[in-house]
């Protein structure tokens, strides 16, 4: 909202003011929406940093109390007090579910989990070895061509009705990529099991026999999908923001955020934390490539540690630590090899000054992809469970995009630093 405190910019004399917005949490904003019209100049802000590209009332992050709300509430909270298909809903509706509420959205999640047959058959269009991301980004983005019957998203039924689908059939979807991958049949969802043993039971069962879920690895998998589920205004959730500024369809938005999110430098951290420790090797080793991390001159870097947005600890971390830590417990995996290397280079960045100074703790990256692989997930479908995961922000955020009054089409400016106007010249004379 906007406040009786204004900007003021002074250029070649002229002095213009912006008055100054005010969230609930956070820094303030300057509105510079009227800057051309009253200077005839544009701001500079590359990877907007240090723009606001929205309004948004889903997740909040304070980066230096290591803080992430949804709705308002701690994801530590949430973490311990929900399943996904609850924290689902409150992104979607801005409320916990009570009891009915709660019923009712898991019920219908279920009714929405089969895929269409001929979307099954598209997947033989596929190399078996193709990457799972590349397969789930033409897959996500044939729905539309399965699904049109939900199309006017000014209809908060049909926005709700493609919400359903795309959160229920990302876990069909996913274990198809992982089952083609494989090799292996795909398994059908099925009703009697929850969201989440659901699917696990499509990545992991056969049809030899019936799969039973570990309650306390379907936990941990439960959490790895809340501590994903949104995380404000990030390069993908942005890149849905736009594609759905131009009113392209859900299915459409959601494939543009998955192929985004499949970018390294996005989506892709746990696995390059799992390359580390299989560079590494031996715990033999840590102390070397601790002394590597610290050298300027040397192009190592520690995955898994540190945070672009939070300044202290993650707070997702601390649960995924907690997970993980369970995880291997029940499989009797702490003294496996990866593991214990990972426990000790943990066990050292916690210690050692050098990190603590610069606050480089283990991040949620670094956790998550240990416990996937204890789980048995391999890491080229780390990001496709991420791309799971995050897909209901990105619908949440999606609709709040398009529901709110101001929504314009993107449409970024530039500093044009090309060629001056020129003429073309005849072939004879270049």
């Amino acid at each position: 909202m906007s406040t009786n405190r204004t900007a003021t910019l002074t250029i070649d004399g002229k002095t213009v003011e912006f008055p100054v917005m005010v969230g609930t949490h956070g820094q303030d904003v300057i509105d510079i929406r009227t800057l051309g019209a009253k200077t005839g100049l544009f701001t500079y802000d590359s990877g907007f940093l240090s723009t606001a590209s929205c309004q948004s009332k889903v997740t909040f992050i304070d980066g230096d109390k290591g803080e992430l709300l949804y709705r308002g509430y701690p994801i530590e909270q949430l973490a311990e007090n929900c399943n996904f298909l609850e924290v689902a809903y409150l992104l979607k509706n801005g409320e916990l579910p009570n009891s009915k509420e709660k019923i009712d959205f898991e019920n219908t999640i279920k009714k929405h989990t089969m895929v269409h047959e001929q979307l099954v058959k598209f997947y033989q269009g596929f190399r078996r070895d193709a990457h799972p991301m590349a397969v789930m980004v033409g897959v996500v983005g044939a729905l539309s061509a399965f699904y049109h019957d939900a199309v006017d998203f000014s209809n908060p039924e049909h926005r709700a009705i493609s919400f359903n689908r795309l959160v229920a059939k990302l876990p069909t979807i996913v274990a198809m990529a992982y089952k083609y991958n494989t090799g292996q049949p795909f398994m059908y969802p099925r009703n009697d099991l929850d969201y989440t043993a659901n699917f696990m039971h499509m990545m992991f069962g056969t049809p030899c026999e019936e799969y039973k879920p570990n309650k306390v690895l379907t936990h941990a998998l439960d959490t790895i999908f809340t501590l994903h589920a949104d995380h404000e205004q990030n390069a993908s959730t942005s890149t849905v923001r736009l594609a759905g500024s131009s009113g392209a369809n859900p299915f459409a938005c959601m494939s543009a955020g998955i192929a985004c999110l499949w970018g390294p430098a996005h989506g892709g951290a746990n696995e390059a934390c799992l390359e580390m420790l299989e560079e590494i090797g031996d715990v033999s080793r840590v102390g070397e490539y601790i002394k590597r991390a610290k050298d300027k001159n040397d192009s190592f870097k520690l995955m898994g540690f540190g945070h672009r947005v939070y300044k202290n600890f993650d707070p997702r971390a601390k649960l995924m630590g907690k997970v993980c830590a369970d995880v291997l417990g029940e499989l009797g995996l702490e003294n496996d090899r990866l593991f214990k290397l990972a426990k000790e280079l943990e066990k050292i960045a916690l210690e050692d000054p050098y990190f603590v100074e610069k606050k480089l703790y283990p991040n949620v990256d670094f956790y998550s992809g240990i416990v996937q692989k204890a789980l048995g997930i391999p890491t080229s479908m780390f990001t496709c469970i991420f791309a799971l995961a995050r897909t209901v922000g990105w619908m949440t955020q999606w609709e709040e995009m398009i529901t709110d009054p101001e929504y314009k089409i993107g449409r970024p400016r530039q500093l044009y630093t090309g060629a001056a106007r020129r003429d073309v010249k005849a072939l004879n004379q270049r």
